[in-house]
């Protein structure tokens, strides 16, 4: 929550509102300060934004694409005028760093989004999807610390509160997903691949982030890539591309960008936006 809400506070500052202006805010993390209540509720608290709604959503890497999904509902029924979305992550709380194979992937971070309702038909979010298939939970799990599995000695002596993943199944799921799912929204927006001005993928992997550009055919000059600074913050790592990206000057007005993540569960996503 501490995390949180300082980026929440830069996006706050950034819309032009106060925090007291807040109708909604959704927090995407697997990292929750406690089991309950919610870390939304806690920002919320922090912020002192009294008039909001708050509740986390799950959605593991896929939290933050989740997140402007459900907002950019809310805003078009009406029933929202400013949404926070906020996506955060302490998984360095949940590594074995006697597993090689993950402790070196995962990072911490917040990123944090205000959205709220654009009279230009043709700028903000044009188009969205998630998806997901709990048929490859196994993949990529934290097996202890739920009611299945609660907190034992023998829990903490088996290492079962930290991340498991098997990572070459990962990978082909996550290319074959990604891909996917954007090819969806380009066909339904009826624009090709090659009118995406950039292309921001959630960052798990290099490897990943290129096989989906070149299926995809997008070139590498439109693709953004911070993880080999940042390494794996799931649902905080597409906001805090973007802010990397504003704060550079690379990502401009009218600038047609294309979100995707993919994360455990699994979930994955898409979200066409014009800036």
């Amino acid at each position: 929550s501490t995390f949180a809400t300082a980026a929440a506070r830069q996006a706050i500052e950034r819309a032009g509102i106060t925090a007291a202006d807040l109708d909604l805010i959704i927090c995407a993390t697997v990292c929750p300060d406690q089991a309950l209540p919610s870390t939304a509720v806690l920002i919320q608290s922090q912020l002192g934004a009294r008039k909001a709604a708050a509740f986390d959503l799950v959605a593991a890497c896929s939290g933050f694409v989740y997140g402007l999904t459900v907002a950019r509902q809310f805003i078009a029924t009406g029933a929202a005028r400013n949404v926070l979305v906020i996506g955060v992550e302490v998984l360095s709380r949940y590594v074995d760093y006697t597993d090689r194979a993950t402790c070196v992937l995962f990072g911490d971070g917040a990123g944090a989004a205000v959205i709220q309702r654009s009279e230009d038909p043709d700028r903000g979010i044009l188009s969205t999807r998630i998806q997901s298939d709990g048929d490859y939970a196994p993949v990529l799990f934290v097996p202890g610390g739920g009611t299945r599995q609660p907190a034992s000695h023998e829990s903490v002596d088996s290492r079962q509160h930290f991340i498991k993943m098997k990572g070459n199944e990962l990978f082909k799921v996550a290319v074959r997903s990604m891909e996917d799912i954007c090819r969806q929204i380009l066909d339904e927006q009826g624009i090709t691949a090659e009118q995406i001005d950039l292309l921001v993928p959630h960052q798990a992997n290099q490897r990943i982030t290129d096989a989906v550009a070149e299926r995809l055919n997008v070139p590498s000059e439109k693709v953004y890539s911070n993880i080999a600074r940042t390494g794996n913050t799931s649902a905080a790592s597409i906001p805090i591309c973007i802010d990397e990206l504003v704060e550079s000057g690379r990502l401009k007005p009218g600038m047609t960008v294309m979100l995707t993540s993919f994360g455990a569960g699994v979930t994955w996503g898409g979200i066409l936006l014009k800036w």
